[in-house]
């Protein structure tokens, strides 16, 4: 099984050290793309990354000096979003962060997809952003079926737990052979089954934990989840779909 989940914008050096770094595995393509913002105009940064003054400055700082082999953290620790604060991964033990190892990818705009303890360095570039590399229009077409291809020599079974945007540069490739299961987090209101997006986020770090902490490597099993008030259920759930919804139900 693996686990996928999207990064956070809100990104920090973390060089505690207590974690081996390692290489991401599509560290050329971040190279590129890396060439490829630089080489754009303060004003068309800021206008690709859709933020104020003082983030687009922030930013562009930190590509005048990026150097994707220095003063790197472990992707899993550079993360700051709510999604990764309820997943706790800096007071988890060690076996727990060995599940992680082994089960959880990080899908990147600019990285591609990382491990937890791939070395990374802070960066802006969501995978929606419509940045062109060569004749690729956006970074769909630029990492095309890389990412999919990545897992699929990994497992034959994905858990969901990202974003449609960053989802999306995985699904479009799925095969028969893949089991590809998301899980929605949500709330019933007038009969209708409704995601609100920190609540999402929140439980989506606090699943991840919860399956880390219990060792969970089958579908049957991520319906027992029960934190944060959630509970599986049964009747708007799918085999590709397993939907929790608040207060628990299970009817």
């Amino acid at each position: 099984m693996r686990i996928i989940i999207s990064p956070a914008k809100k990104m920090n050096i973390d060089d505690d050290g207590f974690l081996e770094i390692t290489v991401p595995p599509f560290l050329a393509e971040a190279d590129c793309l890396r060439s490829e913002l630089k080489k754009l105009s303060p004003a068309e940064l800021k206008k690709l990354w859709q933020c104020n003054e003082k983030i687009a400055q922030e930013n562009i700082q930190r590509l005048e000096n990026m150097d994707l082999q220095s003063n790197l953290t472990p992707s899993v620790l550079a993360y700051e979003g709510i999604q990764y604060k309820y997943m706790s991964p800096a007071v988890m033990e060690r076996d727990t962060l060995a599940y992680l190892q082994e089960h959880l990818r990080i899908l990147s705009g600019f990285y591609g997809i990382l491990r937890p303890t791939d070395g990374v360095v802070p960066y802006r570039l969501e995978m929606q952003a419509k940045l062109a590399v060569g004749d690729k229009k956006n970074l769909y077409e630029f990492w095309q079926r890389k990412l999919a291809d990545y897992l699929f020599n990994e497992t034959s079974f994905i858990l969901n737990l990202a974003s449609k945007e960053y989802s999306k540069v995985i699904e479009p490739y799925l095969s028969k052979e893949v089991q590809f299961l998301t899980v929605s987090f949500a709330e019933l209101l007038d009969g209708k089954v409704i995601e609100k997006g920190t609540l999402c986020k929140m439980a989506r770090g606090e699943m991840v934990r919860w399956l880390a902490e219990n060792n969970i490597t089958a579908a049957a099993e991520i319906k027992n989840f029960d934190r944060l008030d959630y509970g599986f259920n049964e009747t708007y759930s799918t085999e590709n779909n397993y939907v929790f919804l608040k207060g628990g139900s299970k009817c």
